[in-house]
Parts: C-alpha cells; structure tokens; sequence
C-alpha cells in the first residue's frame, strides 16, 4: 500500500520532499533575485540611495563616485553567484530525476505494451484455430 502512495505523487513532489532546507532556501533566493519584483525593488532602493547622495544638504554617507554602493553591490554579487549556481544545479539534479522517472514510465509502458502484444497474439490465435476448426466442419458436411 505504501508503494500505491508513493507512486501517486508526481517525481516533483518526490524530488521536493528529498530537497534539505538549505537547498530550498537558496532555490528560494535564486528564485527572488531572478524576479521582476526583485528588479524594481532593488531600483528604486538604488535611484533613493543616488537621489540622496547627490542632493543630500546636511549629510552625504556616500558621495560620488558611490564607493560604499559599489561595495554592496560588489557583496550582493559575492553572495548572488553561488547561490544562483547551487539553484543551477539543483536543477540539473530535478532535470536529471526527471530523466530517470520518464525512463522507468517508458520502460513500463512498454512492459505493458509487450504483454498487450502477447495477449492479443494468443487470442488471434485462438481465433483462428476456431476458425480453423469451423471452416474443417463446413468442409466435412
């Protein structure tokens, strides 16, 4: 019965239940840094952080040429990067699980095929040996 429920979910639920906590989390990240939102999000943080540094009066934390931007985008980068190559591989791995599920459907598949085949060659001949013996009996009359 526990092979019944197992074989119910789909290899993606399988492969996600295998997945640590880090993995989903850097997938997680690699996922956000990768959005639209994120984007936005790190646009307008940029565009304030240049506004108020240009226009700033009373106090500049980071006058032009923006060193302490550069640095935390240099950090952001830092840290982006194998993140984003850990997610890359952990689809590799999802991609490759997926490989090796189609090929043991396919190889059921065809299991079942050749059975169809058997079954099917075996009742043509049954059949025909019916058959067989009928046109025997029209014959003899």
């Amino acid at each position: 019965m526990t092979q019944k429920i197992e074989n119910s979910k789909t290899w993606h639920q399988r492969h996600r239940e295998q997945s640590t906590f880090g993995q989903r989390l850097s997938d997680g990240l690699a996922n956000g840094m990768g959005s639209w939102r994120f984007i936005v999000i790190q646009t307008v943080l940029v565009g304030f952080w240049l506004t108020a540094n240009v226009v700033g009066i009373i106090y500049r934390w980071d006058p032009y040429p923006f060193i302490l931007l550069n640095l935390l985008f240099s950090v952001q980068a830092a840290y982006a990067a194998p993140i984003i190559m850990m997610s890359q591989n952990r689809q590799n791995e999802r991609d490759r699980f997926h490989s090796e599920e189609d090929y043991k459907t396919n190889i059921r598949a065809k299991e079942e095929i050749e059975e169809l085949q058997i079954s099917l060659f075996r009742i043509e001949n049954e059949k025909l040996s019916e058959i067989y013996k009928l046109l025997k009996e029209i014959k003899n009359k």
